[in-house]
C-alpha cells in the first residue's frame, strides 16, 4: 500500500489473499484503526508502541462486536479469538481433499460472465492496464492513484509456476468489458519451520459503478476455489484496512528525494519552521554512491544472491522460501520495474552484500503542473559485511539520480535501524498483513516479518 498520503485505503484488500474483500468506505480506515502509532511525532516514541502486542491495540481501538458477515465465514481468525492462546497453531478449517471442492464456478449477477485473464495477450493487458489505472487503490482525497505499469504487471502476475487460471476476471455479457478483477500467485512461505505451499492475492479490483454489485466475496470465493483445486489452502495477503484479524500491523515510512514536488502535490509539507530552501537542503544527498564494489546484479550473481536472500530469511518467524528460479524472476534488474544492487569485494570477487527496490508511481489527480509522482520501494536486502544504513543510503542516491520522487520504507525486518539516521519520515498509512486458514499461536511484530507483498 502507499505511504503518505496513499495510506488510507477504501476499496481493496491488496496483495495476495484469497480473502482480500471490496471494503466500502464505512468500514474502519488504516488511520482511525492505527490512530495512536499514527500520532507518534518521533522514532523513540514510535519504537516504544512497536513493544506493544499490535493485537492489544486493535482490540482497544476496535468494537469486538463489529459484523464482518463475509469474514466471520471465513477460515480466518476472528477478533475475539486473538490473545486466548487456547487454540493450537496450524490450519484453522480441517484440509480437504481436492476431489471434495466444487468444479464448477461461483454464480455471478446477472448479465457478468468470468473469464480468465491472458497476460500474453496485448488487448487483455491494455484492459486490465486501464481497470487499474481507473479504479484500483487511492486516497480518500483523491489525491493519488497507484500507476501499475504493464511491465511491472507482468513482473508481478508471472513468477515461476504461476497458474493462468488464477488471473480471474468479471466481464460484462453484452459488451465483454472487464469491469472487475483478482489474481493470485504460488509462492512457498515458510511459518516457524513449517515451509508450505501458499497463494499470495493481489490486485483486487472493481469498477467503481459496481462496487454495491456483492462482486468482491465472489472474486474471493472464486479464487479460493481455483487456489483449492491445485491443493493448495493457505494464503498470504495485505490490506490497508483492518479485517478479522491482522497477523501483523506495519508502518509506512517515506524519504523525501524531490521535496519541492512532493510539497507542491500534497503529498507532504513543510515542517513547522522550516522554508523550502532548509528543506531542499536537510534532505539533500551526496552525487556518489560510498559503498566500495557497489554495481547493478547481473545474471551471474544469481546463485550467489539466493544463497545470501536463503541465509538471511531463516531469521523471521514468517518468510517465503526463494529458489535460484524465483531469485532470477524477482531481482534480475528490469527498466522501470526492480532495481537490485550488489556489492562485490574488491579482492576476493565474492558477493558479500545485497540491497534492491522496486518501481511503483502514482498518478497524481487533479494537478495541472504534475501528473506523477515517481516511487521507489525498498525491497529484499541483504547484509554480510556492509552496514544496512550504508546500504540503503546507497540506494537513496541511485534513486535520486534516477529522477524518484520519493523512497518508501515498511518497517519490517531489520528496517526500523535505519530510519532516524537516514531522515525517513513517519507516514500516516499502515499495512495489514493476514493470513487466510492459519494460525500462529503467538502474535508477530513487524520485525518478525521477512516478506514483501507488492
Amino acid at each position: 500500500m502507499m505511504p503518505g498520503s496513499l495510506e488510507s485505503i477504501q476499496y481493496l484488500v491488496s496483495s495476495k489473499e484469497p480473502c482480500g474483500i471490496e471494503t466500502p468506505s464505512k468500514d474502519y480506515s488504516s488511520t482511525e484503526v492505527s490512530s495512536v502509532v499514527a500520532t507518534c511525532e518521533n522514532v523513540e516514541h514510535y519504537k516504544q508502541m512497536g513493544r506493544i502486542d499490535p493485537s492489544q491495540l486493535l482490540h482497544r481501538m476496535l468494537p469486538l462486536d463489529k459484523k464482518h458477515s463475509f469474514w466471520e465465514t471465513q477460515p480466518v481468525e476472528q477478533y475475539h479469538d486473538r490473545g486466548k492462546n487456547t487454540e493450537d497453531e496450524g490450519p484453522i478449517a480441517p484440509l480437504r481433499s481436492v476431489a471434495e471442492v466444487r468444479t464448477n464456478p461461483y454464480k455471478l449477477p446477472k448479465h457478468y460472465e468470468w473469464c480468465i485473464c491472458d497476460l500474453n495477450c496485448t488487448h487483455t493487458m491494455n484492459e486490465i492496464f486501464n481497470l487499474l489505472s481507473n479504479h484500483y487503490v487511492e486516497d480518500f482525497e483523491s489525491m493519488f492513484r497507484y500507476n501499475y505499469s504493464k511491465d511491472f504487471l507482468q513482473w508481478a502476475l508471472r513468477p515461476p509456476g504461476y497458474f493462468p487460471s488464477w488471473h480471474i476476471g468479471v466481464r460484462v455479457e453484452a459488451t465483454k468489458r472487464l469491469v472487475a478483477f483478482i489474481t493470485g500467485i504460488p509462492v512457498n512461505m515458510r511459518l516457524h519451520s513449517m515451509c508450505m505451499p501458499m497463494a499470495e492475492v493481489n490486485f483486487l479490483c472493481i469498477h467503481k459503478k459496481l462496487r454495491s454489485k456483492r462482486l468482491a466475496p465472489l472474486l474471493i470465493k472464486e479464487l479460493t476455489r481455483r487456489v483449492h483445486l491445485e491443493n493448495i489452502w493457505q494464503a498470504i495477503y495485505t490490506a490497508g484496512i483492518v479485517l478479522p484479524t491482522p497477523l501483523v500491523t506495519c508502518q509506512y515510512w517515506h524519504r523525501p528525494l524531490n521535496s519541492k514536488k512532493l510539497i507542491k502535490v500534497g503529498f507532504s509539507q513543510l515542517g513547522l519552521g522550516m522554508t523550502m530552501g532548509r528543506t531542499i537542503k536537510h534532505y539533500r544527498l551526496p552525487q556518489k554512491t560510498f559503498t566500495p564494489g557497489f554495481r547493478a546484479m547481473e545474471r551471474r550473481d544469481i546463485s550467489a544472491v539466493a544463497r545470501l536472500l536463503q541465509q538471511y530469511l531463516q531469521q523471521f518467524v514468517v518468510a517465503p522460501e526463494l529458489s535460484e528460479a524465483d531469485v532470477e524472476h524477482w531481482l534480475v534488474p528490469l527498466n522501470n520495474v526492480v532495481n537490485t544492487y550488489v556489492i562485490e569485494d574488491v579482492e576476493s570477487h565474492n558477493i558479500t552484500d545485497v540491497c534492491s527496490f522496486y518501481t511503483l508511481p502514482s498518478t497524481v489527480l487533479g494537478d495541472q503542473r504534475h501528473t506523477a509522482l515517481k516511487a521507489a520501494y525498498l525491497f529484499y536486502n541483504v547484509t554480510t559485511k556492509t552496514p544496512l544504513s550504508q546500504l540503503v543510503n546507497d540506494l537513496l542516491i541511485v534513486a535520486k539520480q534516477s529522477e524518484y520522487d520519493v523512497f518508501n520504507v515498511l518497517d519490517i525486518m531489520q528496517n526500523q535501524s535505519f530510519l532516524q539516521e537516514l531522515k525517513f519520515k513517519l507516514g500516516d498509512g499502515h499495512l495489514q498483513y493476514y493470513l487466510y486458514n492459519y494460525r500462529l499461536k503467538e502474535p508477530l511484530s513487524p520485525g518478525d516479518l521477512g516478506v514483501i507483498l507488492l
